[in-house]
């Protein structure tokens, strides 16, 4: 089962996410995959990410990733990717036909896999060039994680919806 979260920044996306995790996960423990790349030492960041880590810790196991997902999947087990935001940011380098070829890999293992979106696209559009290929290439991400995910949810203020 591929399941795609997508809302804004703070909009209850990761519980909703987490919730349906464990729900698919049975009486194994699933994987939360973090993609957050701390190299930029942002001491607020960090702050949230040990929270994130303190408040899953009981419930999940732990995969730190910020680029290559493919060798930590294995089949028959369920991941929470979160969230796939920071897998563009740390990927652009590369492009997006790099990070379609990945995600092409990862809906081919037989596993449950949970993707998480921040949905950045309703705002205005960004005056630098970086900024504005960054909005693009997250609103395709989203696109091809919608087409090819076997249900897909928007949250806003906890509140999820399923679209498929």
């Amino acid at each position: 089962m591929k399941i795609f979260y997508f809302g804004g920044q703070k909009s209850g996306k990761t519980s909703k996410a987490s919730a349906k995790a464990l729900e698919l996960s049975g009486n194994k423990k699933p994987y939360y995959v973090a993609t957050y790349d701390n190299s930029y030492n942002d001491e607020a960041m960090q702050d949230r990410i040990n929270r994130h880590i303190d408040e899953r810790k009981e419930e999940f196991l732990s995969i730190e990733e910020p680029r290559n997902l493919l060798p930590h999947i294995k089949k028959g087990e369920t991941y929470l990717i979160d969230c796939m935001t920071m897998f563009i940011l740390n990927n652009m380098d590369d492009g997006i036909d790099k990070m379609k070829e990945q995600l092409k890999e990862l809906f081919k293992i037989d596993c449950n896999m949970i993707f998480i979106l921040n949905d950045i696209g309703n705002g205005v559009i960004p005056m630098d060039r970086y900024s504005r290929d960054f909005v693009d290439v997250s609103g395709l991400i989203g696109q091809y994680l919608a087409q090819n995910c076997d249900e897909v949810y928007e949250v806003k203020y906890s509140l999820e919806k399923k679209l498929k």
